[in-house]
C-alpha cells in the first residue's frame, strides 16, 4: 500500500469532463488534495458517509513519485514517474456543489481506492483509463486527450509544492461520471497497467 505524504488531485483535466460538471476547462490547472488517510486497497469498501446522498467515481490515471521534484521543468519531471496506478478520486457530488472549496467532499476516509502500481510505458500519452460499474463500462479517456499533459502537471506543482518520493498525483477524469450506491462494486482499470475493484457500502 502506498503512503504519499499528499495526494495532489488535477480538477477539468478533460473538456468533456469539464462541460458535464457546467464549465470550461481551466486557463491553468486546477489542483486539490485528498488526505492519505483517504486511500484504501484494492478489495476494500468505499463507504458512502451520511452526511452525503450522492457518491459518485471518478476514474483517474495515478502518478507515483519516485525522485524529490522541486521547481522542476517537464523533462525533470518525466524521469520522476515511479509508477502508475489505477485511482478513483470518489466525491461527494452534494457536498463539493455546496460547499467553497472541495476538502470535505473530497477527503471522506475510504474515498481515494488505489490499485497496485505497474510500470511507467514508454509513452505515456497511450495510457486509457477505463471505469466500470457492476461490469458495465461508464467511462473511456486517454492521457492524449488531457488539456494539460502529465509531464507539464508534474512540473507545475513541483512549482506550488515539492513532490517527495511515494507521493501520489491524480491526473484527472474523463467525462462518464456517476453515481454509486450500496451494493455497487466499481473498477478503475489503467489498461494493461493497473486495476483496483472495490464494493460499495454505507458507513
Amino acid at each position: 500500500m502506498l503512503t504519499p505524504s499528499k495526494i495532489v488531485c488535477v480538477g477539468k483535466n478533460y473538456v468533456a469532463h469539464a462541460a458535464e460538471m457546467g464549465g470550461e476547462v481551466p486557463a491553468i490547472p486546477l489542483i486539490f488534495l485528498k488526505p492519505p488517510s483517504s486511500l484504501i486497497a484494492d478489495g476494500d469498501p468505499i463507504r458512502r458517509p451520511s452526511a452525503s446522498t450522492h457518491v459518485e467515481y471518478e476514474g483517474e490515471i495515478g502518478i507515483v513519485i519516485g525522485t524529490r521534484l522541486c521547481d522542476a521543468d517537464e523533462d525533470e519531471a518525466r524521469a520522476a514517474i515511479a509508477g502508475i496506478v489505477a485511482l478513483n478520486d470518489v466525491t461527494a457530488r452534494d457536498l463539493q456543489r455546496s460547499d467553497s472549496q472541495w476538502s470535505r467532499a473530497k477527503g471522506f476516509d475510504s474515498f481515494c481506492p488505489v490499485g497496485p502500481m505497474g510500470p511507467v510505458p514508454a509513452s505515456l500519452d497511450d495510457l486509457t483509463v477505463v471505469t466500470r460499474v457492476n461490469g458495465e463500462e461508464r467511462q473511456r479517456g486517454r492521457a492524449s486527450e488531457m488539456a494539460f499533459a502529465i509531464p507539464m502537471l508534474l512540473s507545475y506543482i513541483s512549482q506550488i509544492m515539492t513532490l517527495e518520493p511515494g507521493d501520489l498525483v491524480a491526473t484527472g477524469t474523463p467525462a462518464g461520471v456517476g453515481p454509486l450506491v450500496a451494493g455497487d462494486r466499481v473498477e478503475i482499470e489503467i489498461e494493461g497497467v493497473s486495476r483496483v475493484s472495490n464494493p460499495v457500502v454505507d458507513r
